[in-house]
């Protein structure tokens, strides 16, 4: 059970580097150039469906390690 937490860890360590990196690309890349409306609102959307995306996959991940860890997952 320790490795869980060390997964987690560096899971989540990741995560958050990974969007610090796109933040700060973003403001550069914002102070670069002026992009149109459309181009910047399909870049929104293109955002919000991998968001949503991997949050569907990290949740589907959490429940199935919590099943092969042997935890109830039924509602009371």
């Amino acid at each position: 059970m320790d490795w869980v937490l060390i997964v987690f860890v560096v899971f989540k360590s990741l995560v958050f580097a990974t969007g610090m990196y796109f933040a700060i690309k973003w403001h550069y890349d914002r102070e670069k150039k002026w992009a149109g409306r459309s181009v910047l609102l399909r870049a929104g959307a293109k955002f919000v469906a991998v968001f949503v995306l991997l949050l569907l996959v990290l949740l589907a991940l959490t429940f199935g390690l919590a099943s092969t860890l042997g935890m109830d997952l039924s509602l009371p």
